[in-house]
């Protein structure tokens, strides 16, 4: 499988945000790629980071998703899309996974919320999802779930997962080693690959990173860098041979 990770500039609006997702579902086309992934709330943006954001509008949101369908079905591309959207619940963060055919496989919520982000009305979802694209199985976490809730990584790899997609925002943080050495750590005690995209930052604790089953950085983007990272990955190395051994009933 060749992935696309997309490591674009934060949107200064969400009709910006959808211009910045179209333009990079291009150039994974052009690359061949099978799948392409996105930062955290690439439409309309992350709130409480310290950018303007526009006030959610679920009409536009549920546009976006329209149109990336439609553009995923015309390019045969298969799309990992983190949005703002609202249920009967609240606001969530939640990634959209979209096939080639254009037909949307579900999504994934953001279960765990960063204290921070309880001021912005974000709701923690429930419940975590696996995904199939091109006989792949993968999973999504999404930013804090992947750095303090490994469970969430681990949830999907018992289950047959031979990636987890890790849409994120990481600005400037006191300690930017501990994202780097996390990413390894999801990796190893699953043995299974892990894709973590950031946006391009001027202060980015943590750049984004495809690492191997075995814990090796295998492609990287640099800091403030807008850049699709483009690989092929060979999933028969992942063996989740770790996440095979993992054993539910000692914690009981």
């Amino acid at each position: 499988m060749k992935i696309g990770l997309a490591q674009t500039k934060f949107p200064q609006s969400a009709s910006e945000g959808l211009e910045i997702v179209k333009d990079m579902i291009k150039q994974a086309h052009q690359n061949h790629c099978d799948i392409i992934c996105f930062p955290e709330s690439i439409v309309p943006g992350l709130r409480g980071v310290g950018y303007e954001v526009d006030e959610y509008n679920h009409d536009f949101q549920t546009s976006v998703l329209d149109e990336i369908c439609a553009l995923a079905k015309q390019l045969k591309l298969a799309v990992i899309l983190p949005l703002e959207w609202t249920d009967e619940l609240g606001l969530h963060l939640v990634a959209f996974v979209i096939d080639e055919n254009g037909e949307i496989l579900g999504y994934q919520t953001k279960n765990q919320i960063a204290p921070d982000e309880d001021f912005f009305n974000y709701v923690p979802g429930s419940g975590r999802q696996l995904f199939e694209i091109k006989n792949v199985k993968f999973g999504i976490v999404i930013c804090h779930e992947g750095w303090r809730y490994p469970e969430t990584v681990r949830w999907a790899a018992v289950r047959g997962a031979s990636i987890v997609f890790h849409p994120q925002f990481t600005g400037s943080v006191p300690n930017p080693e501990f994202y780097d050495y996390a990413m390894i750590c999801r990796s190893v005690e699953n043995n299974i690959y892990f894709a973590s995209v950031n946006y391009a930052l001027e202060n980015q604790g943590s750049t984004t990173s495809l690492i191997s089953p075995t814990g090796e950085r295998l492609m990287g983007v640099s800091k403030n860098a807008e850049q699709l990272l483009v690989c092929n990955i060979d999933t028969k190395q992942a063996d989740r041979l770790l996440a095979k051994r993992f054993n539910q009933d000692l914690l009981q």
